[in-house]
């Protein structure tokens, strides 16, 4: 079960709508993610959103999703859905995959 303490280890599977394809979004969430200490990834889906798996500490997941509902200059987010998971221990980095 994950935990509500903000400095718990957890991770979220996050789906980013609108417009966040060819717009820098990946560069944005990778920088953003890692400077903030996640680990996970980022990719387009072909329906035209983006996915962001991020592990970490709670409150930075949290500082992370704030970040993503703005987006880079030109990014132009609808909708952002969160869904809390168990960590998978399998990231050492945050990356981009294609």
């Amino acid at each position: 079960m994950v935990a509500d303490n903000n400095n718990t280890r957890t991770a979220a599977l996050i789906r980013v709508y609108g417009v966040v394809q060819g717009v820098g979004y990946r560069a944005f969430a990778m920088q953003r993610a890692e400077r903030l200490g996640l680990v996970g990834y980022v990719r387009n889906l072909d329906d035209g959103s983006v996915e962001v798996y991020a592990e970490g500490e709670k409150q930075a997941i949290e500082a992370l999703i704030k970040e993503l509902e703005e987006g880079p200059f030109l990014a132009r987010v609808e909708k952002v859905d969160v869904q809390w998971v168990e960590p998978s221990g399998s990231y050492e980095e945050f990356r981009i995959e294609y």
